[in-house]
């Protein structure tokens, strides 16, 4: 196979990701969560994935008839902002009335600008602000049912800091710490995965691995920066 079939293999893998969109949009509409759940950490399985392919086989150069930059961020509005805040106002039990309402206005429309903001990532390739990752937060928000306080501070607190010069790591490309960022990266996959399957039993140990994940990967990014300074 040549490198430029290869680059195109890429592209197609990196557009799956709407096909497991669509499967994740028609479970959550049936209230089918898990599996809304399962689709969704497939999608971002794909797009932890095709990254480095599109690195590797240099996608721009020998696959330039399709922009993969683009096709990326479409697939990731909808796997990781509009299916998830979909999925927040839809459930019964976590944001009642209007509190629903403020929760998918203020996601979808803050993360809109953000991916359209050209300063979202830093010198050293981590991102600048938290980088709309709903799916991530939805799912521990799903798993945990804190009170609707709760969900809505955390909507309001993360939607802030999308916008302010904070470091979040990105796991494979952000160079400080990634022997730890990326496993702890593929661990909070795993344990998502693991959580969904059991249908988000509160017994599972699936939600301890969900939590100490999730701390490390929203907190390492703002602690290199103290420790590196911003594009250090």
């Amino acid at each position: 196979m040549s490198v430029q079939s290869k680059a195109l293999a890429v592209h197609l893998l990196t557009a799956t990701g709407a096909v497991f969109a669509m499967l994740a949009l028609l479970a959550a509409v049936e209230e089918k969560w898990s599996l809304m759940f399962l689709w969704l950490v497939v999608a971002l399985v794909v797009d932890g994935v095709d990254g480095p392919l599109a690195r590797r086989y240099d996608v721009k150069r020998n696959a330039p008839a399709f922009d993969g930059e683009l096709l990326d961020l479409i697939i990731d509005y909808l796997t990781y902002v509009f299916i998830p805040a979909y999925a927040l106002f839809k459930h019964p039990d976590l944001l009642p009335g209007w509190t629903g309402w403020v929760a998918i206005i203020v996601i979808t429309f803050a993360s809109a600008m953000y991916f359209a903001d050209t300063r979202m990532k830093t010198r050293d390739y981590s991102f600048s602000g938290f980088p709309g990752c709903w799916n991530m937060v939805v799912l521990v928000v799903f798993a945990l049912k804190p009170g609707f306080w709760v969900i809505l501070a955390l909507v309001a607190v993360l939607a802030v800091a999308m916008f302010l010069p904070i470091r979040f790591v990105h796991p494979v490309r952000t160079r400080h710490w990634r022997m730890v960022t990326l496993p702890m990266a593929l661990g909070w996959t795993f344990f998502a995965g693991w959580a969904a399957w059991v249908d988000f039993d509160p017994q599972s140990w699936a939600h301890w691995g969900l939590i100490v994940t999730s701390v490390y990967l929203l907190g390492a990014g703002a602690v290199q920066q103290m420790v590196y300074g911003r594009d250090g």
